[in-house]
């Protein structure tokens, strides 16, 4: 029994799931395949693509809401807006997507609740917050939800004749350098805030700069931009935001161009393997890009593509990457050649060339072969 003023779990739990589930359990799985008319098999195939637990034939785990749930997905699939061979991975995606969404939420809620014992000092207060809270929840959920329809529907009638699953991307991983040491020497709360800041700036930098995100992986993100000139600027962006910034460890990217394949929120493909590959061989505050994405970004001034020489990964024998950075201020072409002669007649500078490289070159020569240099800037205690 819990003390006076101690919340009882059980009776928690059960006034939440009154309140989050519609009503009390008080079916099992095959009485609610009965009353919704769904073939029994079907309705088992959904509850798992969904990623429930699987129950027992005759466990009281279902309410009335799980009967309209399954009675409209069916219909829904009976419709032929759905086509049956891909039933299953939609049920998937949407159970994948919801259940991070969730977890988060009821994080956020928990957090809420033990910072401020008035809020949570009993289940009865613990329920009405949680009452007063779903509608507005739901109200935000479909306003995003409907914007993101209206931006996605937005591209698919301005390109028409393009295939929205298997298209011509840019795709870029940008990662936090040394991120698995640095989990080792901070705490949960200083990690979380790294975390938190760096999903932020990613955030900001790819939405600025037209791209959209795939997914934030740890202390990755992989994101996807519609011209090689975003791509570019995305990655540029993010590596100097984070050098500007104290909390955040250098970042290293790595981008390449070409065909994905788009599917349920995620992209696939060799170009999505070979955007990987660049961002490991890639050193911190660099970033690597493909041949095919090297050759469109020379042809734009604002940046500076220096071909590398070939690296061997996994499954790639000979991978040749170029390094791309913005480009310097600095005269170029026949004006360039003419004040570089004009220097050296009037002693200037050296004619001889200097068989000494600069120390950039010296760092994109070897940056396959070299360790990752330490972090100069200092971080915030």
């Amino acid at each position: 029994m819990p003390e006076p003023g101690e919340i009882s779990p059980d009776a928690l739990q059960q006034r939440l799931e009154r309140i989050l589930l519609g009503g009390k359990r008080k079916y099992t799985r095959l009485e609610v395949a009965e009353k919704a008319g769904v073939p029994e098999e079907r309705s088992r195939r959904l509850w798992r693509a969904l990623g429930f637990a699987t129950v027992d034939d005759d466990e009281v785990v279902f309410t009335d809401a799980d009967i309209e749930a399954i009675r409209t997905a069916d219909q829904l699939m009976n419709s032929g807006l759905i086509d049956p061979s891909i039933e299953l991975a939609v049920t998937r995606a949407l159970g994948q997507h919801l259940s991070r969404l969730a977890e988060w939420q009821v994080h956020m809620l928990w957090t809420m609740i033990t910072e401020n014992k008035e809020i949570g000092s009993s289940e009865r207060q613990i329920g009405r917050l949680v009452e007063r809270l779903l509608p507005e929840l739901e109200k935000v959920q479909e306003f995003v939800w409907r914007r993101h329809l209206a931006a996605y529907a937005g591209r698919a009638m301005a390109l028409p004749d393009e295939d929205l699953e298997a298209r011509t991307e840019v795709v870029g991983f940008v990662d936090m350098v040394g991120y698995t040491r640095l989990t080792r020497q901070v705490d949960e709360d200083e990690l979380t805030d790294i975390l938190d800041r760096f999903e932020s700036v990613a955030t900001e930098v790819i939405a600025d700069h037209h791209g959209r995100i795939v997914k934030m992986i740890g202390d990755e993100v992989l994101f996807v931009a519609d011209s090689a000139v975003d791509g570019a600027e995305i990655a540029l962006a993010l590596s100097e935001r984070a050098d500007a910034d104290e909390t955040l460890p250098s970042v290293r990217a790595g981008l390449a161009s070409g065909r994905i394949l788009s599917r349920f929120g995620d992209v696939y493909g060799s170009v999505v393997n070979l955007a990987a590959r660049l961002t490991s061989t890639a050193r911190p505050g660099t970033i690597l890009v493909d041949k095919e994405l090297a050759t469109e970004l020379s042809e734009f001034p604002q940046f500076e593509v220096r071909t590398r020489r070939p690296v061997s990964v996994r499954g790639y024998n000979r991978l040749r990457p170029s390094s791309l950075r913005r480009a310097r201020d600095r005269p170029s072409g026949m004006f360039a050649s003419s004040q570089q002669l004009a220097a050296e007649m009037l002693g200037l500078v050296d004619a001889t060339p200097d068989p000494t490289p600069a120390p950039d070159e010296v760092e994109d020569a070897t940056a396959d072969s070299l360790p990752p240099r330490p972090r100069s800037k200092r971080r915030r205690r």
